[in-house]
């Protein structure tokens, strides 16, 4: 049987085998092999009419199933930070310099004269399509819950999860500055507004004077509710800004046993050898995940006009898996003033991340970072891995080793979702222009 060639060649019902197909050992559940990280191993998939995996094991050259043809399979992505209520608004407001300020003054400026339920609705569907199309299996957002938007956005968030469960779960965490943690008002309403969803509490913590009694409000309530924490931190260059160190010792001071996933934590690559140190013992000892969103920090810092940037902001990956960290990659913002570009594409962000943080030589088991380290940290198990009695959630590419897949956008990926291949047509832009209206005509 040839190799296949399209999305056709999937069978469209379950009840079938997948043969000769590369897979990441690490990325198989209960796979014990003595094999390097980077090995691929080939093996047959085999789908159930459930649409579940119903096996997994070694294939040989004597084939009696679809045959794959040594294609890399990977199961579908994990987004464990993504800004669905701010995507798309570029073609409106754009970013005037470039600039992390000049990010917050436009999107403020948006949010308080465009972000109605109808205008948040559609563009968090627009993104989600897309990500789905790409091949993304859950996302995790953060809302902007600064009073009075948290009573437009939290509703439609509930509205939208509830409308795409099934093919993307959605997790969501209120967002707004350190600061606001100690407006017990906005604090009560935003409980109970994001309280049904489940997802963990936030802030955005920078190096201000109210910075450790904010940890304290969020840590304490985070812990009377069960609710886990997502921050973001230290999205500065400033080596003074040491926001990770005072949530990890926060964490440890309260005893804190839900999860915490902290965001970007640019400054660390800019601090001296002994406080980078230090920092992350106390965050391994935590056991604090950090993620890193290597296309946003990129564009935002060390921007300077008419200078080439010297420092890129991405995060110290390297030294924390090290130390047993769970780091992770992430998509950020989408075309919105804090990242001008990106589609939801993890095949894009892993890639840019792989070149950017130097993911490779040994490439190692560096894919759990868009796969199975996000989907743990999330709570979901049958998320972003190989494993019998999960869903049949994977992706085909046309590469054959790491070396082609990374070397090419693989925009022609097969997507398969419960064990049958989807339409991978992505939403037109013009389906935006109701709500952004169109790019300006030159």
């Amino acid at each position: 049987m040839k190799p296949v060639v399209g999305a056709g060649d999937i069978p469209a019902k379950g009840d079938y085998r997948l043969d000769r197909a590369r897979v990441p050992r690490t990325l198989i559940e209960g796979d014990d092999s003595t094999g390097g990280t980077d090995e691929l191993a080939m093996v047959s998939i085999t789908v159930g009419s459930d649409g579940r995996i119903a096996a997994i094991g070694p294939t040989g050259e004597v084939v009696g199933g679809v045959d794959i043809g040594g294609r890399v399979l990977l199961p579908t992505f994990v987004d464990a930070h993504t800004h669905l209520d701010k995507g798309h608004i570029w073609s409106r407001q754009p970013n005037p310099d470039g600039t992390f300020v000049g990010a917050l003054e436009a999107t403020g400026a948006d949010r308080l004269a465009n972000w109605t339920a109808e205008d948040v609705r559609a563009r968090m569907e627009f993104g989600l399509k897309s990500a789905y199309a790409h091949g993304t299996s859950a996302i995790r957002t953060h809302l902007d819950s600064i009073a009075p938007q948290h009573r437009i956005s939290w509703p439609v968030f509930g509205e939208v999860r509830a409308e795409w469960a099934g093919r993307i779960d959605l997790q969501a965490v209120p967002l707004f500055g350190i600061d606001r943690a100690l407006d017990a008002d906005l604090m009560a309403e935003t409980e109970e507004l994001s309280a049904p969803y489940g997802g963990p509490l936030g802030a955005v913590a920078y190096w201000i004077d109210e910075l450790q009694d904010g940890l304290d409000a969020l840590f304490r309530l985070a812990s009377e509710t069960g609710r886990d924490l997502d921050f973001h931190v230290d999205e500065t260059l400033d080596p003074a800004s040491q926001c990770l160190g005072a949530i990890a010792e926060t964490a440890l001071r309260f005893r804190f046993e839900g999860k915490i996933l902290c965001g970007h934590c640019c400054s660390i690559a800019v601090q001296d050898d002994a406080i980078v140190a230090k920092t992350l013992d106390k965050v391994a000892e935590a056991g604090i995940g950090v993620v890193s969103l290597p296309m946003c920090n990129m564009y935002l810092q060390d921007r300077h006009a008419g200078r080439t940037p010297r420092q890129r902001g991405v995060t110290l990956l390297h030294e924390m898996k090290a130390r047993g960290i769970p780091v992770m990659v992430a998509s950020d913002n989408t075309r919105d003033p804090f990242y001008a570009y990106g589609d939801l594409d993890m095949w894009e962000v892993y890639r840019t991340a792989t070149r950017a943080a130097h993911l490779d030589h040994p490439i190692d088991n560096w894919i759990e970072a868009a796969t199975c380290a996000p989907a743990d940290l999330m709570g979901l198990s049958d998320a972003g891995r190989f494993k019998a009695g999960a869903p049949a959630d994977f992706i085909i590419f046309r590469g054959r080793s790491w070396s082609e897949i990374l070397s090419r956008a693989e925009s022609d990926r097969i997507v398969v979702r419960q064990g049958r291949s989807i339409d991978r047509m992505l939403p037109d832009y013009g389906e935006l222009d109701a709500v952004v209206g169109p790019p300006a005509m030159e």
